[in-house]
């Protein structure tokens, strides 16, 4: 069999290189072409996958002409998603975008169409839906472990956004660096809510088996001199209850590194149970009826094809098993309404019903 062909197009967000260094060291997988408008982007990829200066484009076209890929790994600024998708997708690929799924929904639906009408498939990655923890403790849910779920609580974020670059390298950047990133530009689809805020709404629909809040209510900081947030917490209403969405720019260290406080990750409450867990972290802890004092759990050891989304695209492809959990449009469109929600509460400064 031949190897399933890879390109990368548009390195705006730095999980490129992360996502990148999956197809590299995925054994039935080639990179074919990296495109993007500025070859800097591409530098450390072009070093680190050893990528022929003939496979290295700044136009995107001629990228997807040449090389022919089966697949296209996209990480535009957040508010490029839309027009990135309806560039890419009249080539006869399938799609994995980087989280998160958009600057809105209605860009979220332009891109579903985009990609229906070319009958290929569309992945959203969120890195947390591949950390054990949650994949852990979403499969306890399924077991009906802490019964019905009717809480979610989240916080998340890092020390920020251009802290780090490809493969967590930490960076320092000057104040002017830090004004120039797109994370900081209203207009890109900057800002924490943005940025973390679909992570933790995605997968708590995933949690709750697909069911929405009925209202909204955020709260976003002002940084002086910053164009976008680095701090919101939001509040969604469902039947069952109240869950809780925080992001944050500036936690005290980087999750991936120590946690800090708060930790980030999620807590779960459910009818007859409870289960925390945290980013990055080799156990949860479960509360039940039968251990209230709570349990300390080892969590599941992730198997192929389900390791990473490269993994798992290239086995919904072959199989043509469905995209599902946090990477299926459907499930994202969800987090996608309460994401637009909580941008119009910030606003509005008041709660709002759900944007549909």
């Amino acid at each position: 069999m031949s190897k399933f062909k890879i390109a990368g197009i548009n390195f705006a967000h730095q999980h490129m290189g992360d996502n990148l260094r999956m197809a590299f060291e995925h054994p039935d997988v080639e990179i074919v072409g990296l495109s993007d408008e500025d070859p800097q982007q591409m530098e450390t990829a072009v070093r680190n996958f050893g990528i022929p200066a003939d496979r290295v484009f700044n136009d995107y076209r001629q990228c997807l002409e040449q090389t022919k890929p089966d697949l296209v790994m996209t990480c535009p600024a957040t508010a490029e998603h839309a027009l990135w998708v309806e560039r890419i997708a009249p080539y006869d690929v399938h799609l994995l975008v980087e989280k998160p799924f958009a600057a809105s929904l209605p860009e979220a639906d332009r891109m579903i169409k985009a990609v229906a009408a070319t009958g290929k498939r569309m992945a959203i990655n969120w890195p947390l839906a591949w950390y054990p923890p949650h994949v852990t403790s979403k499969r306890l849910i399924d077991e009906s472990l802490i019964g019905e779920v009717i809480e979610v609580h989240y916080y998340d974020g890092n020390r920020g956004p251009v802290r780090h670059a490809a493969d967590k390298i930490e960076t320092m950047p000057t104040a002017e660096e830090k004004a120039a990133s797109w994370f900081y530009q209203r207009d890109k689809g900057g800002g924490s809510l943005l940025d973390y805020l679909g992570y933790g709404t995605t997968l708590a629909t995933w949690f709750n088996a697909g069911q929405a809040p009925l209202e909204v209510m955020a709260v976003t900081d002002e940084p002086a001199g910053l164009e976008v947030d680095e701090h919101s917490i939001v509040v969604a209403r469902y039947a069952c209850g109240l869950s809780k969405f925080e992001t944050r720019w500036g936690a005290f260290t980087d999750p991936w590194i120590m946690q800090p406080q708060p930790k980030c990750g999620f807590v779960i409450v459910g009818s007859v149970g409870t289960i925390s867990s945290y980013d990055y972290e080799p156990t949860i802890r479960v509360q039940t009826a039968a251990h209230p004092e709570g349990q300390v759990i080892p969590v599941d050891q992730l198997q192929q094809p389900r390791q990473n989304p490269v993994q798992y695209m290239l086995h919904c492809i072959q199989t043509g098993e469905p995209i599902q959990g946090p990477l299926d449009p459907a499930i994202c469109r969800i987090g996608q309404q309460i994401v637009d929600s909580a941008i119009l509460s910030a606003h509005l400064k008041r709660t709002v019903p759900l944007v549909q």
